[in-house]
């Protein structure tokens, strides 16, 4: 008896187990909703398997030739910077999907399930960062095929991977904020290209700062995409020659890689919920 007691949880762990498992299954549903989308129609996934095997093919081979990268090549510097560049432009799709279901009435549609409400949001995030975890896999596979190599140990090389996986996590709840406030995919794409392109371009990613306009470079430095680009060639041990620059970002960049990650989630993730509450309630 004593024993069985022992093993037997409290009633109000029991409680608080009972009220997670609901909205972790509606989670799971809708999840798999959206890998179900992805399954039927493959070409969804062009953007995290097509696209960066071309951007490399195009950046290293044709841009790459004209960027001397001191202390390496140019394939080491810019490993880091097509990852990061592949996984913000392709957060568009968060966007894009959430104003899709918006216009066509699903969203109106699951109102009327007994569900927790915001698992709609919860499972699309999720469904994109497999995604993402996939464009990080085909990233890393290009790289390797055309000459990168990672100069540092399994634990650095995985925490690279993981704080860009992060922060793609968190760009995928700013998208929502985007595809919830526009007023169907069309406007939700345009907007996504207005604030996605700019903030991987205006960065670190694909060229060193120094050589852009004193106000440009200030501009990239603080960049958040350069901040975590920064990170991942430190992690990876590839040429970072962010390192030399005296803005704080650029001399911590995994701190600062990990407080705009966690600032964006902070403020976008309950944004989010709240033009979702916006947009269904009525």
């Amino acid at each position: 008896m004593t024993t069985t007691a022992a093993l037997t949880p409290p009633p109000a762990a029991t409680g608080v187990l009972e009220r997670l498992r609901g909205p972790w299954r509606d989670v799971v549903v809708h999840t798999r909703r959206n890998l179900v989308h992805i399954r039927r129609e493959p070409l969804q996934l062009s953007d995290v398997t097509v696209q960066p095997v071309l951007f490399t093919l195009l950046f290293i081979y044709i841009f790459g030739s004209g960027i001397p990268i001191a202390g390496g090549s140019y394939k080491d510097f810019a490993l880091a910077g097509l990852l990061m560049l592949n996984l913000t432009t392709s957060a568009m799709g968060t966007a894009v999907g959430l104003s899709t279901d918006l216009a066509t009435g699903v969203i109106d549609r699951f109102r009327t399930l007994p569900m927790w409400r915001a698992a709609v949001l919860v499972g699309r995030s999720v469904s994109d960062v497999l995604t993402a975890a996939l464009c990080v896999v085909i990233v890393a596979m290009t790289g390797l095929v055309i000459g990168w190599r990672p100069d540092a140990s399994l634990p650095s090389i995985v925490g690279a991977f993981a704080i860009a996986l992060f922060f793609s996590y968190a760009v995928s709840w700013a998208c929502a904020c985007l595809g919830l406030a526009s007023k169907g995919p069309e406007s939700a794409q345009s907007m996504g290209l207005i604030v996605l392109f700019p903030l991987a371009f205006v960065s670190n990613a694909m060229v060193p700062t120094q050589h852009m306009p004193t106000w440009l470079q200030t501009i990239a430095d603080w960049n958040p995409v350069s901040a975590v680009t920064a990170a991942a060639r430190h992690l990876l041990g590839n040429p970072n020659p962010s390192g030399s620059i005296h803005a704080w970002p650029m001399q911590h960049p995994v701190w600062a890689a990990l407080g705009w990650s966690v600032l964006i989630l902070a403020v976008c993730a309950p944004l989010a919920a709240s033009l979702y509450r916006r947009r269904t309630t009525g």
